[in-house]
């Protein structure tokens, strides 16, 4: 390392871009030389950031190895900058689909979603599958199994789980009396012949919109999950409430920062949970974990009562068991508060009819795409082939520019938005001590982000919508993989201090931004296990407000990749009949 910069990035106008199969733009794969450090060194370093001078210096030559000065602070870029990644209404057309009316309340949203929803699927067909929404409401309306006792057998899950013989570290908290006690009332409402949907909660004040929103259609809230601290990594390690293991492999990351809950959801402890998705914080965790993640269009759901971590780029989002409780769960979420000359038009897709969608364009940017490792590259070409065996779906190939500049672009925007809403309200008044050493470090590094190179970001954020709108003229979906390498080994020496593990972290979120970075809507979904058995997942990139035709996409995925999907390690059955 050396303190010589190369010369900045002039970067030619957005429309002078070739956006081709073959263009001349150069792809640069994340340039992340520092090793991994746990331990004593994480500590170490942290204590040099926070030293005025000395921190200062170590920042400068960090972020020009890893060319954030070079291609983001000092770059020469002609756009102006764009601070919001907002979507006017467009009237695209979408393929079969129902249109949920303005006016209708989140429980007559789920009502329309579930009619849009295919038969429930024959238990004894090959390949496992997790209990879904509409398996939970059978057996519930059927009275065989109960809410309380699901909710009981849900306790000794967790209890299981947090034991010294799996230390899985699912939930940061959760309250046993109050889960006991929605599931009386859930299950009383089912005795009264009450529909699950339409049933009407206790308020909670205390609840953000999109929880309320879940509780008034009736849903069990089981608890807060774990998640790598402030959402500040990918891994999900948190050295204050444990590292969630992943059940596919409890020696094995979980993926972040939603950690605990794509674990809960793999584990089949709930077929639904939330997640805040900055950065791919939901659909990597999906990804590693093997369910579902979806992030809708920014503004799609309610932002009110989340931490206003990172403002332009955060999202709430869903993972879920199979895309139809994404889509239920989504139904029920979607924030319909405004003006109704205002609202974006919500379709709801009719999965019964994926299988007759034709015309479906995929853009897929080779280098890109296949920068990933050789089994992740192997499942997600198959399940490309299958996708046009089975319903005759194109790929398209094409160029999507300066990812590597979009990573870091949106790295300096993430930072930058963290520092400054957490340092006055939060930060100045926390002892350090109170904070994990990794996040510690990645707060040094967010703080040191200057004006410049924030308005930088924000101009290579108009390059790529630009790109994206472009792309969207003659593509459905962008298709890449969701991450670069499967769930990595969680090593014991991070356990209390957190890790610094650029390279596994930069490969994790490599196909993650242009969804929050841009406020476009992503979806991911396993189509397929590496040579150790964990999950990869595809992800499907879409136009603003186009949710219904991700959906499909996904679905049409799960379907065709049913067959092969495995059980996890660690797996519960909350729908047993034996006691």
């Amino acid at each position: 390392m050396g303190l010589v910069c190369s010369a900045p990035k002039v970067y030619k106008p957005a429309a002078e871009v070739d956006l081709g199969p073959d263009s001349d733009e150069h792809y640069i794969s994340p340039n992340v030389k520092a090793p991994r450090v746990a331990g004593l060194p994480v500590k170490m370093f942290a204590w040099v950031l926070e030293t005025p001078v000395l921190g200062s210096v170590v920042l400068y030559v960090l972020k020009k190895d890893n060319l954030v000065n070079k291609l983001v602070s000092d770059a020469d870029i002609p756009e102006p900058p764009l601070f919001t990644p907002t979507h006017t209404w467009q009237d695209i057309p979408e393929q079969n689909v129902s249109l949920a009316k303005p006016g209708w309340s989140p429980a007559e949203r789920v009502e329309e979603a579930v009619g849009c929803l295919p038969g429930l699927a024959d238990p004894s067909s090959p390949g496992f599958r997790r209990w879904t929404i509409r398996d939970f409401t059978k057996a519930y309306t059927s009275g065989e199994i109960t809410p309380v006792m699901v909710a009981r057998r849900f306790l000794a899950a967790v209890e299981e789980c947090s034991g010294p013989d799996l230390n899985m570290a699912l939930f940061i908290s959760y309250d046993p009396e109050d889960i006991l006690r929605q599931a009386e009332e859930s299950t009383l409402r089912y005795q009264q012949g009450g529909t699950s949907w339409l049933g009407k909660m206790r308020p909670c004040v205390a609840d953000a919109a999109c929880v309320a929103q879940l509780r008034a259609c009736g849903a069990v809230l089981a608890g807060k999950t774990n998640m790598h601290e402030l959402g500040a990594g990918t891994s999900g390690i948190n050295p204050h409430h444990g590292s969630t293991r992943n059940p596919y492999h409890t020696a094995r990351v979980s993926g972040g920062s939603s950690s605990g809950s794509a674990a809960a959801v793999c584990a089949g402890l709930c077929p639904v949970a939330l997640g805040a998705d900055g950065g791919g914080s939901v659909r990597m965790p999906a990804a590693l974990c093997g369910v579902v993640g979806f992030k809708p269009t920014a503004g799609r759901l309610s932002n009110s009562g989340l931490l206003p971590l990172n403002w332009t780029v955060g999202v709430p989002g869903i993972l879920a068991a199979t895309v139809e409780d994404a889509l239920v769960a989504y139904a029920a979420m979607v924030d319909q508060s405004g003006p109704a000359h205002s609202q974006p038009q919500l379709n709801l897709p009719l999965l019964t009819s994926t299988h007759s969608m034709p015309n479906i364009r995929l853009a897929r940017y080779g280098k890109w795409f296949d920068d990933s490792s050789e089994d992740i590259r192997g499942c997600c070409d198959k399940a490309l082939q299958i996708l046009r065996a089975h319903y005759g779906w194109e790929t398209v190939d094409v160029t999507v520019p300066e990812v590597e500049e979009m990573r870091l672009a949106h790295y300096v925007t993430m930072g930058s938005e963290c520092s400054a809403s957490l340092a006055t309200k939060y930060l100045d008044k926390l002892d350090k001590s109170e904070i994990g050493w990794d996040v510690r470090i990645a707060l040094s590094a967010y703080g040191s982000f200057s004006s410049r190179a924030y308005l930088n970001a924000q101009r290579i954020r108009n390059r790529q919508m630009y790109f994206h709108n472009k792309i969207f003229e003659t593509a459905d979906a962008i298709v890449t993989p969701m991450t670069g390498v499967t769930a990595y080994a969680l090593q014991d020496d991070a356990l209390r201090t957190g890790e610094l593990d650029y390279i596994n972290a930069a490969a994790i979120s490599r196909y993650s931004i242009a969804g929050n970075f841009l406020g476009l809507p992503a979806i991911t979904v396993t189509v397929g296990y590496d040579r150790g058995g964990l999950p990869v997942g595809l992800q499907f990139i879409g136009r603003p407000w186009a949710e219904a035709t991700l959906l499909h996409l996904a679905y049409a995925m799960q379907e065709a990749c049913s067959k092969s999907c495995r059980k996890p390690m660690v797996s519960f059955d909350l729908l047993s009949k034996k006691e």
